[in-house]
């Protein structure tokens, strides 16, 4: 199926760099990051936590760093997982310099807050000798009090003056391998303030509306921030601030972009919210379905419908669908054609099964297309 002229997004021209094996920017996929909440001088508990959000699809993961013992921990935690691990540091430099050591693939740093120009040299000079990147992290709550004083309040001006005067410190040492974030938790602000940078400069975009709140309200916070942005091209990797599992962060994540077109993991879910037309109880199957599909990473479309009202329009634009029938016979579609009829006892056992070949089927034939590549 040809994509329509009105999905079609133009993504902001920014640089390309790389966080470990993970390009950022360009015309690199837009990349989905979290963040542990372990204790990270916790080895084996910080290390299960990367490997679960790395089971979860999560490209990178940021890992705090706040004292020796974490920076200490690092080789530890990196030797156990595959995907890059940034560095969060605040204020320490040493921190910084320890953590480019132990083999941090992206340092997060406001070269600010650390301290002279000397300081941020130093920096520089263990990102270059361990081949790290770094992320220039504003905050809007936590902003130089001089902007403080000259602008009266957080406003897109002010972390966006910020964010310049950061780059510079890093540019003046002629160093050019980092990304930007200008979050804030206020949605307006946080929108805005991108809006504003992306004007400004060609380095890469780290997205993200900082303490969004808990799952439900966060993610839609996240949702109409990151994905506003994401929709006017802003935006080169993503994190979604939760106050819930890092998992619940990376899921969010992907579905924002899934959304919009501009990532495919996994089995895309098209289902009603149900009604008393419902010829089989909708949101218990779609629930269950959920988890028994949760392992499938190649991209693949499934509908679940209650009845024929929409059931068959939504089945069309699917690999796999499923309309509710009477007298307890359901219309599963297959390429979006009517197939063949399932009953209540073998529908949700045989719907995997079907998404379960479709994905299969999916992924051989994309196998050499990836080989060639």
């Amino acid at each position: 199926m040809s994509v329509r002229p009105y999905r079609d997004i133009q993504r902001r021209r920014s640089r390309m760099i790389h966080v470990g094996s993970v390009p950022v920017g360009g015309d690199a996929p837009i990349s989905v990051q979290t963040m542990t909440n372990t204790l990270t001088r916790d080895v084996a508990a910080t290390v299960a936590q990367v490997r679960a959000v790395e089971a979860a699809g999560a490209d990178i993961v940021r890992i705090s760093c706040p004292d020796e013992e974490s920076t200490a921990a690092l080789p530890a935690i990196i030797r156990q997982v595959s995907i890059p691990v940034v560095a969060d540091i605040h204020f320490h430099y040493k921190r910084a310099i320890e953590a480019a050591a132990a083999g941090a693939a992206c340092l997060r740093i406001n070269p600010g807050n650390i301290g002279s120009q000397q300081r941020v040299r130093d920096v520089v000079k263990a990102a270059r000798d361990h081949g790290c990147s770094m992320r220039i992290g504003v905050n809007a709550g936590s902003l130089e009090h001089d902007l403080l004083e000259r602008y009266g309040e957080p406003c897109p001006e002010a972390m966006v003056e910020s964010a310049l005067r950061h780059a510079r410190m890093l540019q003046d040492e002629d160093f050019h391998d980092f990304k930007i974030s200008v979050k804030a938790s206020d949605v307006f602000l946080a929108v805005a303030a991108y809006q504003q940078l992306a004007e400004v400069g060609d380095f890469p975009l780290h997205l993200g509306i900082t303490e969004a709140g808990g799952l439900t309200g966060g993610t839609v916070k996240s949702a109409i921030g990151i994905g506003s942005l994401l929709w006017a091209g802003i935006g080169d990797t993503i994190r979604v601030s939760l106050s819930a599992d890092p998992v619940e962060e990376v899921k969010v994540g992907f579905e924002i972009l899934r959304s919009l077109g501009l990532r495919h993991r996994g089995v895309r879910i098209v289902s009603c919210p149900s009604c008393a037309r419902q010829a089989f109880p909708v949101i218990k199957t779609v629930e269950v379905l959920e988890k028994r599909l949760a392992h499938i990473t190649t991209p693949v479309s499934l509908s679940i419908i209650g009845c024929v009202v929409n059931g068959p329009g939504e089945a069309r634009e699917t690999d796999v669908g499923l309309t509710g029938g009477g007298r307890g016979q359901h219309m599963v579609y297959l390429h979006g054609v009517a197939d063949h009829k399932i009953d209540d006892e073998s529908l949700v056992e045989h719907i995997v099964r079907l998404v379960e070949n479709k994905a299969a089927e999916i992924a051989a034939a994309q196998r050499p297309l990836a080989v060639a590549s």
